[in-house]
C-alpha cells in the first residue's frame, strides 16, 4: 500500500524539492502552502503522516495542528521549524505534535522519522476503544453495550477506524484503503455492505452511537445522544 503524506510548507521551492524526494522514495504527497489549506486537506483524511511547517501564512502550523487534533485526527505529525528555541518545541508538542525537525534538515533524517512514526502508529492505538456506551475490544474482535456481539476481521477493523475518526465524514475510498488495504476484489461497494453489518450489530447491543451515511458515503460515527 502506498502511504499518503500531507506536506504543509509555504516556501514553494523547498516544498517542491521535498515533495520530489518523497515521491521518488515511494510516497504519495499532497502539498499545502498555508495553514488553512493544510487544515482543509487534513479534514479530507486518509493521510499516514503529516509534515507541518510552523511559520506559514493565514494560519501557523501550531494553530493548524490544534485544529486537526480537535477534529479527532490522530495521524502522526512532524513539525518543521527554522527556530531552535525550546519554547517552540514545547508549544508544538503540547498542541499534539509527535516529532520535530529543525531547518535545515537532511532528507535522510526526514524519511527516517516518517518511517518511524508510521511504523509505530499501530503501537499507539489502544486495544480497547470506547464511544458512547459502546466498547470495542480489538483483541477479542467484540463490541459491547448492554450486551456483546462478536465481529469479523473486517467488521472489527472498520469499527476501529470509525471510532478513531469519530465525528468525521469518511469517504468510502478512504475507508476502503485503510480497512481493506489493497485486497483483491475489494471495491467501494463492500464498504456499504460492512457498514450495514455494523449498524445491525450496534442495534443488537443497544448502542447510543450510530453510523450515518448513504450507500455511496461518506460515513460518520456519531456519538451524540440518539433519540
Amino acid at each position: 500500500m502506498i502511504m499518503r503524506l500531507l506536506l504543509a510548507e509555504d516556501e514553494k521551492e523547498l516544498s517542491r524539492a521535498v515533495r520530489a524526494v518523497l515521491e521518488h522514495t515511494g510516497y504519495e504527497v499532497d502539498a499545502a502552502y498555508d495553514g488553512e489549506e493544510a487544515v482543509e486537506l487534513a479534514r479530507g483524511g486518509g493521510y499516514d503522516c503529516m509534515i507541518l511547517d510552523i511559520m506559514m501564512p493565514k494560519m501557523d502550523g501550531i494553530e493548524a495542528l490544534r485544529r486537526i487534533r480537535a477534529s479527532g485526527d490522530l495521524t502522526p505529525v512532524i513539525m518543521l521549524t527554522a527556530k531552535a528555541e525550546v519554547d517552540d518545541r514545547i508549544t508544538g508538542l503540547d498542541a499534539g505534535a509527535d516529532d520535530y525537525l529543525t531547518k535545515p534538515f537532511s532528507m535522510g533524517e526526514l524519511t527516517a522519522r516518517i518511517r518511524s512514526r508510521t511504523r509505530r502508529k499501530e503501537d499507539y492505538t489502544p486495544r480497547l476503544l470506547e464511544a458512547g456506551n459502546v466498547k470495542l475490544d480489538l483483541a477479542r474482535q467484540e463490541i459491547s453495550g448492554e450486551n456483546a456481539v462478536r465481529l469479523s476481521k473486517h467488521e472489527s477493523a472498520l469499527m476501529e477506524y470509525l471510532m478513531l475518526n469519530r465525528e468525521r465524514a469518511l469517504p468510502s475510498a478512504e475507508i476502503l484503503r485503510h480497512v481493506w488495504d489493497g485486497e483483491e476484489n475489494a471495491s467501494e461497494e463492500v464498504v456499504w455492505v460492512y457498514i450495514s453489518y455494523l449498524r445491525t450489530k450496534l442495534q443488537a447491543v443497544a448502542a447510543t452511537i450510530r453510523i450515518s451515511g448513504a450507500p455511496e458515503g461518506p460515513f460518520c460515527l456519531e456519538t451524540g445522544a440518539q433519540g
